[in-house]
């Protein structure tokens, strides 16, 4: 339905009017987090500073607000469970009953207010995943009936998304779904001030006023919320729908400024109207799932946009690469990106692919896992290490070059264990890397267990691939590339995480850059490869 990109849009225009606002998600599934999540279950696990492991929508919320989120953001009904069971095991209750209504109800109040008691903020966005009905949200809802009651009537306003579906066959909007979602809601005690509707279609006065009178809002706060060709146009939209005055009519602020949206226009107007487009091969193993890469397709967005460059993101599945095919299926790319994951499955072609935009001299870019499979071609490749792997992939490899960190030896428990959040990195001078981000320090974030084994580095360097970017308490390597090659570089950390619209990750925009050039060079070379056409015979003047 697209409940996060409506909360991001709504807090890009408030804070776009000069006021102070984050964005929460709160998630009714059990898992404390996604972490252990397989990212065809729920799309991609996404990173924080402070290393937590968060739903997918806090990346839109910082994309879109150019801010950064953290643990207190994204709350799940596993981990509210998970606080109010240690706290009857440590006496806290006093030897009541511990029950539903009032302490979880009072643990999820609790969380909903305390972004906002930190007065670091005007606004608090309360996003609630799932559905009105679903048995799992009803204490999220309920939650939330008592805050309406609790907190003095202009602190509060519900919007409610709901979809407004087209029959095609008898050329009409149907307003049936959303009554009786709003029905479901009053129910529960929940009455929703604006009602935002999901539509293929343009919402006619008629069907406006039809919601209006049956769901009892006023005419105004009915938004229409249609299908947009990016999602970074929608912002705009609930503009002109007006939906951020509407909010702040009803919280009673009425000390704003107008929106300050020149920079996001200016990004929208270079995506729309690119001057140029490359190709980049995605190459991974959960490709069936745009969300299980989301962030990556982003920060190509991002990238693409500051380049003024259209990227065409062609996925291409690990598993199905070999030997026999590789040029076929990556002959015609600009770039390469291998992606991050876990596992063995796919890994043999991720390596192949790798050893294919070495040897040919394709812009090429490894994240996490991607620069672990860098690392394993090379050993195999170039210093002749056979058998060489990973000891996630092979726990019996002659020649570990990337290896379990040393404090991850003992970990038995996996949710939220890995090496995770933002960490520093020192960057060699002179090096791609350096000449990326024009700094020598740096600080990105990370989800992984496995690192390059140091045992191997003076060996690598010697070879030629250098190791451009390391830790400087742990010595951990977190940049490799290949000083020879045009454009070659592995990430042990996840930029895609740190990508916004306004802050574009530096690797991607150089990578987009580097393939740019790329294209234009094989382009050229197409061009005067052809056979020079014959000038056509004058025509006899008559």
């Amino acid at each position: 339905m697209g409940k996060g990109i409506i909360a991001a849009s709504l807090a890009k225009l408030l804070q776009a009017r000069g006021l102070k606002v984050t964005i929460q998600k709160f998630d009714p599934y059990i898992n404390i987090d996604p972490g252990t999540l397989n990212p065809y279950e729920h799309g991609e696990c996404y990173v924080t500073e402070d290393g937590a492991e968060t739903d997918l929508d806090l990346g839109h919320y910082e994309r879109f607000l150019n801010i950064h989120t953290s643990q207190a953001n994204n709350v799940t009904t596993g981990r509210i469970y998970q606080t109010v069971i240690n706290k009857e095991r440590e006496g806290a209750y006093l030897g009541k009953t511990v029950q539903v209504v009032p302490h979880i109800t009072d643990e999820i109040k609790r969380r909903m207010l305390a972004l906002g008691e930190t007065g670091e903020y005007d606004i608090i966005i309360t996003e609630i995943g799932g559905t009105v009905g679903d048995i799992e949200s009803h204490p999220f809802i309920e939650s939330l009936r008592q805050l309406q009651w609790e907190l003095p009537e202009e602190d509060t306003v519900v919007v409610h998304l709901t979809l407004v579906p087209y029959l095609k066959a008898a050329k009409e909007l149907k307003t049936k779904p959303t009554q009786h979602s709003v029905r479901l809601l009053s129910q529960d005690g929940v009455h929703p001030d604006i009602i935002v509707c999901r539509t293929e279609e343009p919402l006619t006065p008629e069907i406006r006023r039809k919601i209006a009178l049956f769901c009892n809002v006023k005419q105004e706060a009915v938004i229409e919320s249609p299908d947009a060709q990016s999602i970074y146009e929608v912002p705009l939209m609930m503009m002109r729908e007006k939906l951020d005055v509407i909010c702040l009519k009803l919280l009673n602020i009425t000390q704003y400024n107008e929106p300050d949206l020149t920079r996001w226009k200016e990004f929208i107007d270079k995506l729309k109207y690119p001057k140029s487009s490359v190709t980049i091969g995605l190459i991974g193993k959960y490709i069936e799932l745009q969300d299980a890469y989301k962030s990556i397709l982003e920060a190509f967005v991002h990238a693409g946009a500051m380049n003024e460059c259209k990227v065409h993101v062609k996925n291409v599945h690990s598993e199905f690469i070999t030997k026999e095919n590789v040029e076929e299926k990556l002959g015609n790319l600009d770039g390469l990106l291998v992606a991050p994951g876990f596992g063995v499955r796919g890994v043999e072609g991720k390596i192949l692919a790798v050893e294919y935009a070495r040897k040919n001299k394709l812009p090429f870019f490894g994240i996490c896992l991607g620069m672990q499979m860098a690392v394993i071609e090379y050993a195999r490749n170039v210093l002749g290490l056979e058998g060489a792997n990973s000891t996630e992939m092979d726990e019996n490899t002659p020649h570990p070059v990337i290896d379990l960190m040393e404090e991850q030896k003992k970990v038995t428990n996996k949710g939220g264990t890995m090496r995770l959040g933002a960490y520093d990195c020192v960057i060699k001078e002179g090096t791609l890397a350096h000449r990326i981000y024009g700094t020598t320090h740096i600080r990105e974030r990370h989800r992984h267990r496995w690192e390059f084994n140091n045992q191997y580095l003076s060996k690598f360097e010697e070879a030629g691939m250098i190791a451009s970017g390391k830790n400087p308490e742990s010595g951990l390597v977190e940049i490799v590339e290949l000083p020879e090659h045009p454009f070659f570089i592995g990430v042990q950390y996840h930029p895609e995480l740190k990508s916004t619209v306004e802050n574009p990750q530096p690797v991607f925009v150089h990578f987009v850059k580097a393939a740019r050039q790329y294209a234009e060079e094989k382009n050229a070379k197409i061009g005067s490869a052809k056979p020079a056409v014959p000038a056509e015979p004058a025509e006899p003047v008559k």
